[in-house]
């Protein structure tokens, strides 16, 4: 019981964090995605991408975060988020924000656990 427990608040936890980031920047999406790619004009990624990129990015963290607030699609939506860290990981480095990379690496941490005891997750829409 108390692994399912301690699933159950990480899995919020990480939920609320991914909806509250993608919550509060699609409050602001144009300043969110320039401020975003003024940040990546030194990187040697086309702006295009970067513009592109940072304007999904909210739609993301907030669709990734409300499935797991409800624990739906359990194993789609652990594999987008790590995914979608490995891709800030990548854009980080280009730019040297070796701080933004720390914080990153303990998301991955967190999603590692997430995905590998999804066997602990109840009280989520996938039960069975």
């Amino acid at each position: 019981m108390n692994k399912n427990t301690a699933y159950l608040f990480l899995r919020l936890s990480m939920g609320i964090n991914f909806l509250g980031h993608g919550l509060v920047r699609l409050t602001k999406l144009q300043d969110f995605a320039d401020g975003m790619a003024k940040g990546f004009e030194k990187s040697w990624l086309p702006q295009l991408f970067v513009q592109t990129f940072s304007t999904a990015l909210p739609f993301l963290e907030f669709s990734i975060g409300l499935l797991l607030i409800l624990g739906f699609k359990m194993r789609i939506a652990s594999m987008a988020g790590a995914s979608l860290i490995i891709l800030l990981l990548f854009g980080s480095s280009t730019v040297e924000n070796w701080e933004a990379m720390g914080i990153q690496m303990i998301y991955a941490g967190l999603f590692y656990i997430l995905i590998s005891r999804m066997d602990d997750n109840y009280l989520c829409a996938d039960r069975k």
